[in-house]
């Protein structure tokens, strides 16, 4: 039987493992012995925690999306103003872990997984929508709706090709630089978008750090740099729900 309070440990290396295995062979095509050796457990526990393989890979794709949220969460209360929490965004999907071999072999492996299985693709849904709420919420603070909409889906657009490019090895540019791709697409729409109906004309925003004055009714932030520290993604302020597709936590 298993030890008492052994079971939180057992279940986190069984999911490190399992990340690892993933990454060994670049695809889902493992087994659950295989993974069980790898967390130095008998395959009797790993069925005893999990159930099946199935159940401990969708366990697994759970496991990235709560890192990346966490990652998320700490990156946009670090950032005072919309503008910074976009660029906190795009960092955080650029991240140094995100791109180790593993890492990377379990997002393109949970991506081709999808095409078959409903569960994987729901998940996959959660991040993009994720994604695309963390963008559009702070993208409203400095553009009207429609605008916002817009650079919303090109900039989310953007993180996920970039992304699978550099994980592919495709991509003729670093890190950093599809960092400022992305900055540099963003900083060129907000340029020509009018301002956002939230800030009317001589509005202060001092808890924001913004203040906004002058004949179009704002004054611009300063416009991140196009690359930066590097830095996939959640609603900011939402409660995770992965169970529920409907919500974008």
């Amino acid at each position: 039987m298993p030890k008492v309070g052994m079971e939180p440990v057992r279940r986190k290396a069984l999911v490190d493992a399992a990340l690892r295995v993933i990454g060994d062979h670049g695809s889902l095509t493992v087994t659950m012995s295989e993974i069980a050796r790898k967390a130095g457990v008998s395959p009797a526990l790993a069925h005893h925690y999990f159930g099946s393989k199935e159940q401990l890979l969708i366990e697994t794709v759970r496991s990235l999306l709560r890192q990346l949220r966490d990652d998320a969460v700490t990156a946009l209360k670090a950032a005072p103003t919309p503008r910074e929490k976009l660029s906190a965004v795009i960092r955080v999907s650029f991240q140094a872990d995100q791109f180790a071999p593993e890492t990377i072999a379990a997002w393109l492996a949970f991506y081709a997984e999808a095409q078959s299985s409903e569960e994987t693709r729901r998940f996959l849904v959660i991040y993009a929508r994720r994604l695309r709420s963390n963008l559009l919420a702070n993208l409203k603070a400095l553009c009207p709706a429609d605008a916002a909409e817009r650079i919303a889906e090109g900039a989310a657009a953007m993180i996920d090709g970039l992304y699978i490019r550099q994980s592919l090895k495709s991509a003729p540019i670093s890190i950093e630089a599809s960092i400022g791709l992305t900055e540099d697409y963003v900083n060129a729409l907000l340029a020509t978008a009018p301002p956002s109906p939230q800030r009317g004309e001589d509005v202060r925003r001092t808890d924001e750090g913004v203040s906004d004055a002058g004949a179009n009714g704002r004054k611009a932030e300063k416009a991140a740099p196009s690359s930066g520290p590097i830095g996939h993604l959640l609603p900011e302020g939402r409660r995770d729900d992965e169970h529920k597709p409907s919500k974008d936590n």
